[in-house]
């Protein structure tokens, strides 16, 4: 074989590799989008379903934002490593440990679901992809009360000026993480979203460059049940 059928060969294959990653998708599935774990509460669970027809083992655990294995969390889950036959589900329990996290905001943790296919000794060339959810575990202590959609109206928004560039200036003053389902500025008829606008931590503030002069931003979250907020108007001020 010439050096460029070989050189194809690899091309081709890797072309198949790429295109069946990039089309892959959880063979599993949570129960939710998102975890809220109250710490008055010893415990919460989410349930892992299995609606395909082969079986698969999935693994569970919790860690951080930093994504590896090395970080102490304050959480246990149970069972960490099962079996989910095909139309299945599976309770996975998550435990709260003794901590010394904050009490006057939320903290941040991931789960993670990784499932592991079955192997077929009859398809020695297939590709077995073992794909990993990872989803947000807010752990909320008591001492924080109240309805975080209700305290979105808190967020204070100012235009600043950062090395001669216009920006929008937004502070969180609450206890709580707020994943943005919309975060845009109102220019006119058009609202125009804002680059990167991601999740905002509690008691922080966040620089996001300004597009257009603008006198209001529009403001919808996910809520704790994964669903969105009803849009929500802010005004926005001059930099004190």
């Amino acid at each position: 074989m010439s050096l460029f059928s070989r050189t194809s060969v690899r091309l081709g294959c890797l072309l198949a590799l790429v295109c069946t990653l990039g089309n892959a998708h959880a063979a599993l599935t949570i129960s939710s989008t998102r975890i809220v774990y109250n710490s008055d509460k010893r415990s919460t669970s989410v349930v892992i379903a299995n609606p395909g027809k082969q079986p698969y083992a999935a693994q569970a655990w919790v860690n951080t934002a930093a994504d590896d294995t090395t970080t102490a969390v304050p959480f246990a889950t149970a069972p960490t490593l099962f079996r989910l036959n095909p139309g299945k589900e599976q309770t996975v329990h998550i435990s709260g440990l003794p901590n010394d996290l904050p009490q006057d905001r939320e903290s941040l943790f991931f789960f993670n679901l990784q499932e592991i296919p079955q192997t077929d000794g009859e398809q020695r060339n297939a590709l077995n992809v073992a794909l990993r959810t990872r989803i947000k575990l807010f752990y909320r202590p008591s001492q924080v009360s109240g309805d975080p959609v209700r305290q979105l109206k808190e967020l204070q928004v100012h235009r600043t000026m950062v090395d001669g560039i216009a920006h929008l200036r937004i502070h969180n003053p609450t206890p709580y993480h707020y994943t943005f389902n919309r975060l845009e500025v109102v220019d006119g008829k058009q609202n125009r979203p804002l680059a990167n606008a991601d999740m905002l931590a509690p008691l922080s503030e966040q620089l996001f460059p300004l597009p257009v002069a603008a006198k209001q931003v529009l403001v919808s979250i996910i809520n704790d049940y994964g669903g969105t907020s009803e849009p929500l108007t802010l005004p926005v001020l001059d930099a004190p």
